[in-house]
């Protein structure tokens, strides 16, 4: 989910910002230090928004840079259990599927892909036994978000499924609801 959050941190400005102005040299360090890393608190930074209040300079001796206590507005993206998802798939495995979703990527474990046995082909797509549903590189899916380890922010392990109703390729939900609709309307008419 996205967010907009307030953070107090301390920035180091380097002494070759010294004649800029202030609030511009401490926006293009925050920037630097902050935009699209991962914070185990924080999640994914997206862009800083604003900085709303700097304190006094502080030079600590044998390091040339000034730091200020700084209050400032990022745009944050924290994944959530049972969060959906819409993403694209972009490598394809023996073992699954991993789906870019903007800030992140995750992962279907091949059991979570569809309702159906699930065999690897050599083109490099996941392939249904019985439903001939086919899964490749490049597809639009929506999934929904089932674990989440965030030890090491750098490389944040999420995993996805797809075996719920409406989750999958674009295609399957489609036909997914036209087998719904044309089930509720035999059902009305043997009413």
């Amino acid at each position: 989910m996205h967010y907009k959050s307030d953070v107090n941190g301390v920035v180091r400005i380097p002494p070759n910002f010294f004649g800029d102005d202030l609030q511009k040299a401490i926006e293009q360090q925050l920037k630097i230090d902050y935009e699209g890393r991962t914070f185990g608190d924080l999640g994914k930074v997206i862009a800083i928004l604003n900085v709303s209040n700097i304190g006094e300079g502080v030079i600590i001796p044998g390091d040339g840079a000034a730091y200020y206590r700084v209050k400032f507005t990022i745009l944050n993206y924290i994944p959530e259990i049972n969060e959906l998802i819409n993403g694209e798939i972009k490598d394809i495995a023996k073992f699954g599927a991993f789906v870019d979703f903007g800030p992140f990527e995750g992962m279907v474990h091949v059991s979570q892909t569809m309702d159906d046995y699930v065999s690897f082909s050599k083109t490099g797509s996941l392939t249904g036994k019985q439903t001939k549903r086919i899964l490749k590189t490049g597809d639009k899916v929506r999934a929904r978000i089932v674990a989440i380890s965030m030890k090491d922010p750098r490389t944040p392990k999420i995993g996805l499924t797809m075996r719920q109703p409406y989750l999958g390729k674009a295609e399957w939900m489609e036909a997914e609801s036209k087998k719904e609709v044309k089930a509720a309307k035999k059902a009305a008419k043997e009413k």
